[in-house]
């Protein structure tokens, strides 16, 4: 899988100015947490499968929680860990977190 990684608060704010016109995803992953590693075993195997076109981009929130506070800040999303928040065209059409993390989800929200 190909992760983007957002590893400054300026990679945020890139992926923030064109998300008007675009879909992406953001995975906030805590790096300690076993919950947190199946959730992102999960989206490893199946987010190319289910939703090949749309850019997802992996937060490591132990080493970057503060750009994990400006995505709940810029987005209006409260922190969870592990969270899958998919923005389309600046909007946030999907958020889950822990088990409730479902790329397929995603493909069926994405595609209506």
């Amino acid at each position: 899988m190909n992760w983007n990684l957002l590893e400054d608060v300026a990679d945020f704010e890139k992926l923030s100015q064109q998300g008007s016109l675009s879909t992406y995803a953001i995975f906030k992953h805590s790096t300690r947490c076993p919950i947190s590693s199946a959730a992102k075993n999960i989206v490893e195997a199946t987010w190319e499968q289910e939703n090949p076109t749309t850019a997802i981009y992996y937060l490591d929130l132990l080493a970057h929680r503060d750009i994990s506070n400006l995505i709940a800040e810029r987005l209006g999303v409260i922190h969870q860990s592990p969270q899958l928040i998919v923005v389309k065209n600046g909007e946030v059409v999907y958020q889950a977190s822990h088990v409730a993390i479902n790329p397929s989800k995603v493909a069926e929200i994405l595609s209506t």
